[in-house]
């Protein structure tokens, strides 16, 4: 089975907010400051942009690949968002995956939804819901409480909204690294900067530290046994060691050992 990890991360959609609130005439950084004021008014303090107005930087995804792991990201500082998101769809339609993600159904699908119908990408393995194929009516993508797209922090949650967890706080209560002194509140600003490769390394570690906590739910709900989970977990280690990266030798020197107590 395929598996894929996968993590959004976004900028303003300046274009966009030139074109709604009639901002023609001002620098990316105006448009984007008036976009966030816009955004304080309607909410009455917060000034996390609606989903439609968050512009795809990277996608990033920790995939389990027959025998192999391996995690990379979609687009480059030159990419367009429509190239980063055709990628993605692409990957769905010739793998078909189970999708896993930390707070996607509630974040990342509905900007992607949004920003493909933007950008008239065409994704139809993802939208199948078993009109055209019979094994998606019952397991699709689309459907909140379906496998092939699998939220972990909506199903931890028991689909209650009050029991939300954050992904940096889960992870390092189960020993992984967690945040690695980078957060989401940073990317538009390093975006601004050319620091392309800041972002896209935070986005991997993040799919990294979803993936291990989807190792502990397959064990946890007896998917994976304790052998099962050592082997899978060591497949992660090896691989990141192999990539000789900085930012997975950080993530590695954080991720503590399995306590005795999970691993038997």
């Amino acid at each position: 089975m395929n598996v894929f990890v996968f993590d959004i991360e976004t900028v303003p959609d300046v274009e966009g907010g030139r074109r709604l609130y009639g901002l023609d005439g001002l620098d990316d950084t105006a448009v984007a400051d008036a976009m966030f004021a816009r955004r304080r008014q309607e909410s009455g303090g917060s000034d996390f942009l609606r989903h439609h107005l968050h512009r795809i930087s990277v996608i990033s995804i920790a995939a389990r690949l027959g025998e192999r792991f391996k995690v990379w990201s979609l687009g480059d500082a030159g990419s367009t968002e429509k190239e980063v998101i055709e990628r993605f769809f692409d990957g769905i339609d010739r793998y078909t995956p189970t999708l896993v993600s930390w707070n996607g159904s509630g974040f990342d699908l509905p900007v992607l939804h949004y920003r493909a119908l933007r950008h008239g990408v065409a994704a139809p393995r993802y939208w199948e819901n078993g009109a055209n194929d019979q094994s998606f009516r019952w397991n699709n993508y689309l459907s909140r409480f379906h496998e092939r797209h699998t939220d972990l922090m909506d199903v931890l949650a028991g689909y209650q909204p009050r029991a939300s967890v954050r992904l940096d706080e889960m992870a390092t209560l189960c020993g992984f690294p967690g945040k690695l002194g980078m957060s989401g509140d940073k990317v538009w600003e390093c975006i601004r900067q050319g620091q392309f490769g800041i972002v896209r390394d935070y986005c991997e570690t993040d799919v990294l530290n979803t993936y291990l906590l989807y190792l502990r739910f397959q064990l946890m709900r007896g998917q994976l046994d304790d052998n099962g989970y050592r082997r899978e977990s060591r497949l992660v280690r090896d691989t990141l060691e192999a990539e000789e990266k900085p930012h997975f030798a950080e993530f590695l020197a954080a991720w503590d050992p399995e306590p005795a107590s999970v691993i038997g």
